[in-house]
């Protein structure tokens, strides 16, 4: 696994600890939850933001993402890369899942502090968009790592899906749709799932011997 992404499997264990910490000790909502949302709607409201945050969360929907695995499955079997797509497949589809799951035991409830400026359809934690966008473009960001020796280059493709993952969830609470923790919690979920299915896919490869699987 590319260094990169391990520095960003490490900052998704260490914001686990971090939720989990200020879950012993207080409860949801937050006290940040609370500042931050209603923070946002006071001191950042614009128009224009609110027409970017659309569009940012837009590309963290099912449908975005479905076609997003769907091709990049696509592009792996046109390589040979059966294994591979498999995987990118199975998480994408077991990820989803495990957060529809979650989503239900939990059962909490949307924010109330702010009017939503999006539709909005099912509980709030985790933030779907966050995890989901985070299982997707990360899988794509370690597959397009695989394309290059370089490493800046290599470094670069994380960080612009780190941004682009970091803008999705963010876009969620200036929508007032999600409270920042569960975001924080998508984005812990989505990366450590993402590298996880990565990790034990290249470990698959290596004990089968097979480059092209």
């Amino acid at each position: 696994m590319p260094m990169a992404l391990r520095g960003v499997a490490a900052g998704a264990m260490a914001l686990t600890l971090l939720l989990m910490l200020g879950l012993a000790v207080d409860h949801w909502p937050f006290a940040w939850d609370r500042a931050i949302l209603t923070g946002l709607r006071t001191h950042a409201r614009s128009e224009g933001l609110r027409a970017v945050a659309v569009d940012f969360t837009a590309l963290g929907s099912v449908p975005v993402l479905i076609l997003a695995v769907a091709g990049a499955a696509m592009l792996l079997l046109a390589r040979g890369w059966w294994l591979l797509a498999l995987a990118t497949v199975a998480s994408g589809i077991s990820g989803g899942a495990v957060v529809t799951w979650v989503k239900h035991m939990v059962s909490r409830p949307r924010p109330d502090l702010v009017p939503h400026w999006v539709d909005v359809h099912n509980a709030s934690f985790p933030s779907g968009h966050a995890a989901g966008s985070a299982m997707v473009y990360l899988t794509l960001a370690a597959l397009a790592t695989q394309l290059t020796g370089h490493r800046r280059a290599r470094h670069a493709i994380v960080a612009i899906a780190v941004l682009l993952v970091g803008a999705i969830g963010a876009s969620r609470v200036y929508l007032g749709v999600h409270w920042p923790s569960d975001v924080a919690a998508g984005w812990c979920f989505g990366t450590l799932w993402a590298l996880g299915w990565w990790w034990a896919t290249a470990a698959a490869r290596r004990s089968w011997g097979g480059a092209r699987q």
